[in-house]
């Protein structure tokens, strides 16, 4: 069964950090390029960063220099570290397999 489970969700003060996990079973992790999307209330969802098989990343100009995509093929895992959050931030966010399947969510809410 292919799933995602994602983590790291939480309540934050503006200027902090939060770092969120997702861990991937059922297909081969490695060989999939993985991304986090996020959905804010009465918005569209959008990509906010991706990592090719290779490791090579892409982020959403909004994020640029504040969050970090990385991948650890060894435990299945895909990790988004969040720094110098904005109230701007505050969303769903939810972990993709690209082409194959996405998690449950986990909110991420940023306090001014």
């Amino acid at each position: 069964q292919v799933q995602l489970v994602e983590s790291g969700g939480g309540l934050v003060q503006a200027g902090g950090s939060l770092r969120l996990s997702c861990t991937a079973s059922g297909f081969i992790f490695s060989i999939n390029a993985m991304a986090w999307y996020r959905q804010a209330p009465g918005k569209q969802r959008e990509l906010v960063a991706r990592i090719s098989t290779g490791g090579t990343t892409n982020y959403a100009d909004s994020v640029k220099g504040r969050f970090t995509i990385s991948r650890d093929n060894a435990k299945n895992t895909v990790y988004l570290q969040m720094n110098s959050l904005k109230p701007e931030d505050t969303a769903v966010y939810y972990c993709n397999a690209v082409l194959k399947t996405w998690g449950q969510g986990t909110q991420v809410t940023v306090s001014s």
